[in-house]
């Protein structure tokens, strides 16, 4: 007999189930605050992403806009050397340098400044350069010779390191002006001449079982493949085009160095693609004399009238602006289109105003100019 108080033995007890254990009355609140946090977190992260995006877009579109109305030509005038008054005249140190592609903006920008300045009343023009495409080399010619005669301007050459083949062609912008052209001592000019470059590796396909399947309208669409080995009738249609490009080189030179116009024998003698050290370009006439680019601001000034102490001397600079530096982009001069289109205008066979020496190197030289992989 059971002598446990009724009720109170085991068989009488409630067994209550967790499911039906009631929750303190505080949790839903303290789930809910914490979601509304975490919303409010999510809604901050998203507004910062937001504000980002529209900074960077704001930033693009003012480059444009302040590119598109931009009347210094993306360039900035830097203060060398000479009077600080701002009321002086300039003699302005204009640029060539590199490896000169098929437009150079940079130095088409320089020329549209000093176009407009009328402070400018002589320049002096640094070339550092092997030259380039025969294209560059023209456009910059071109250019300089209109910009002169429009403001009857002179124009003194001085050279750098090197200022040979299109970097000298350059250098007849000088026209008849005696004693113009300026080469530093240890500068190495000349190399007047053309080139097309043609690399055979067919011996290389042929090793490796690889065959060249392209469909063309003509043979000679081909005919400077690197794919097979050039032909006979091939090299003659190229050394023709070769030849009348030279020809055009001569041509420059007879405009820039009076000397040669009448006498073909001796500018053929050395336009073979030589190279030449200062001292022997000054014997055979293709510089006027060795000095340094303050020797060639002091005649600049000369030939403007200009006294000494009463003129400055400026040079152009491409600044970095905000965008650049966001985007590691650089000024004008690099935006020369897409790597494939810079990839692409190297694949196409053209001739070169360039050093002779650099011909091997060319695919790498341009490489750099051109701005691919940068």
């Amino acid at each position: 007999m059971n002598d446990s108080p009724q009720g109170s033995g085991p068989q009488n007890q409630e067994i209550v189930h967790p499911e039906m254990v009631r929750r303190p009355a505080s949790a839903p609140a303290r789930t809910s605050t914490a979601l509304a946090y975490r919303f409010l977190g999510w809604l901050s992260w998203m507004g910062w992403v937001a504000f980002f995006f529209c900074l960077i877009s704001l930033l693009g579109i003012t480059a444009v806009f302040s590119d598109y109305f931009n009347t210094n030509h993306g360039i900035r005038e830097k203060y060398v050397s000479g009077s600080k008054s701002i009321s002086a005249d300039k003699v302005a140190v204009l640029t060539v340098s590199g490896v000169i592609g098929m437009v150079d903006d940079y130095v088409k920008s320089q020329i549209e400044r000093i176009r407009e300045d009328d402070k400018v009343k002589a320049i002096v023009l640094r070339i550092d350069s092997p030259g380039g495409t025969i294209t560059g080399s023209d456009y910059i010619l071109h250019h300089l010779n209109q910009l002169t005669e429009e403001k009857e301007l002179p124009l003194v050459a001085s050279m750098g390191s090197v200022a040979a083949s299109g970097g000298y062609y350059v250098a007849m912008a000088v026209g008849d002006q005696e004693n113009s052209i300026f080469a530093e001592p240890t500068t190495t000019t000349g190399s007047i001449g053309v080139i097309v470059p043609h690399y055979d590796i067919s011996g290389l396909m042929e090793k490796y079982d690889v065959k060249d399947d392209s469909i063309a309208s003509h043979p000679r669409k081909k005919m400077l493949s690197m794919t097979h080995e050039m032909g006979e009738e091939e090299r003659t249609i190229v050394q023709e085009y070769v030849m009348d490009a030279f020809t055009r080189f001569k041509d420059v030179v007879k405009s820039g160095r009076p000397k040669f116009r009448n006498d073909e024998v001796a500018l053929n003698d050395l336009a073979t693609g030589q190279i030449y050290t200062a001292n022997q370009a000054l014997q055979l006439g293709l510089v006027d004399q060795h000095g340094f680019i303050e020797d060639a601001v002091v005649r600049a000034a000369e030939l403007a009238g200009l006294d000494e102490g009463d003129y400055k001397v400026i040079k152009y600079s491409q600044p970095l602006t905000l965008m650049d530096a966001l985007t590691s982009a650089r000024a004008p001069s690099t935006k020369s289109g897409t790597n494939f289109e810079a990839a692409l205008r190297l694949s196409t066979p053209q001739a070169y105003y360039l050093h002779s020496s650099a011909g091997a190197a060319l695919p790498l030289l341009l490489y750099g100019a051109t701005g691919i992989g940068r």
